[in-house]
């Protein structure tokens, strides 16, 4: 299969025909926008658009109004072959603000599987299924990326209390305390897992271990019946991912609304 058509296959299985990725959420399709709600911990937002110049405004404002309604913030995932061509542009004249753009990148699971990656000596890879190991994944969070770890714990512990199946959960221990950790998520029908969240605190950086995490949600999800894995690829993952095996399909922007940001934007 080429990469037009993985994209294609990716595009319908986990955009257009998405399903819920948590405990508490629904996906709707509400004209050509496909959009998922849930509790404030899990992740709001639109996931697939298939707009005009003609209808892009008037879809843009009904999703800021659903969302705001519900006092909540969300996300529109754009692509870059997403229509139309400056939907980008529109987005941010209706108040978005764009994040850090990423790599789509996909591989087959069995590939990436037979892989040798070991981690370092004295790594060991513990597997997370409950609240204690979703603390220690936090912990790496907050100190790889120096971002709060909060809404990550409470999506996490929902979701392997309630649908333990759909997602895959790993930290790496190194003499005691938490050195690297990431989460695979299982979608159903779709033959994907979704890669996500893979950090690792500064100090053991460059030991190879983001690529042993990977090799090792590969083999899980082999295991299991999945045929590709997905991610959405930062700066620095993306030459790692390349060399193990891992093909750009396009890329990827997030694009956030908060409820009265421009607001404080403009204050004073």
């Amino acid at each position: 299969m080429d990469h037009g058509e993985v994209r294609e296959l990716f595009d319908r299985r986990m955009r257009r025909e998405a399903p819920a990725d948590g405990p508490g959420c629904r996906v709707e399709r509400v004209g050509d926008v496909v959009r998922q709600t849930g509790p404030p911990e899990a992740w709001n937002g639109v996931v697939w658009s298939g707009l005009t110049a003609a209808t892009a405004d008037a879809a843009i404002a009904e999703q800021i109004r659903h969302f705001t309604s519900l006092g909540r913030e969300f996300e529109w995932k754009l692509y870059a072959h997403d229509e139309p061509r400056d939907l980008g542009d529109r987005l941010r004249a209706a108040g978005f603000s764009a994040g850090p753009g990423e790599a789509l990148m996909v591989a087959e699971a069995d590939r990436i599987a037979a892989l040798g990656a070991a981690p370092p000596d004295g790594v060991e890879l513990v597997p997370v299924t409950d609240a204690a190991g979703v603390d220690l994944m936090a912990e790496v969070h907050d100190r790889a990326f120096a971002t709060d770890g909060t809404r990550l714990r409470q999506r996490l512990v929902r979701q392997l209390a309630e649908t333990p199946g759909t997602v895959v959960a790993v930290v790496a221990v190194a003499g005691g305390r938490p050195v690297s950790s990431a989460r695979m998520e299982l979608v159903p029908g779709t033959g994907f897992a979704g890669l996500w969240g893979g950090g690792t605190v500064p100090e053991w950086r460059g030991r190879g271990l983001y690529r042993s995490l990977v090799v090792h949600r590969a083999r899980i999800a082999a295991a299991r019946g999945y045929r590709w894995l997905q991610v959405d690829a930062s700066d620095d993952s993306r030459p790692i991912l390349g060399r193990l095996g891992f093909a750009v399909l396009s890329t990827t922007t997030p694009y956030d609304y908060r409820p009265g940001y421009r607001a404080e934007a403009t204050t004073g």
